[in-house]
């Protein structure tokens, strides 16, 4: 079993930035998918970034929305990955989720991830 739990959030005035981090716990992969998904209350959930890793690779992929504006980054030491978001808008505010999965493709799609954090708001104010 894996556990994620995540930290960070809170509020912040539109152009700002907030940092969120997700660390792992339990059983270690040589290769998985990190990924960040948020929600928005009676929207469907929407993939922001992921992370592939393995022993001879590392991708990042972005969603469209967010790319130029958030970096995901991993520090393997502390088995953490983070999502740095600048030049917030409002319409970023939403619940946050970190994921995780085995290595593979079709990483946007949610139902594809085994376990997820606890998820952590995030609201910007306009």
């Amino acid at each position: 079993q894996v556990q994620l739990v995540q930290s960070g959030g809170g509020l912040v005035q539109a152009g700002g930035s907030l940092r969120l981090s997700c660390a792992a716990s339990g059983r270690t992969f040589s290769s998985y998918v990190m990924g960040w998904f948020r929600q928005v209350p009676g929207k469907e959930r929407e993939f922001v970034a992921a992370l592939r890793w393995s022993m001879t690779t590392s991708t990042i992929d972005y969603a469209d929305s967010v790319k130029g504006r958030f970096t995901m980054a991993r520090d393997n030491a502390k088995n953490t990955v983070y999502l740095q978001m600048n030049s917030l808008k409002p319409e970023d505010t939403a619940v946050y989720y970190c994921a995780g999965r085995n290595y593979g493709l079709n990483v946007a799609d949610g139902k594809s991830y085994d376990y997820w954090g606890q998820g952590t708001q995030v609201t910007v104010s306009s």
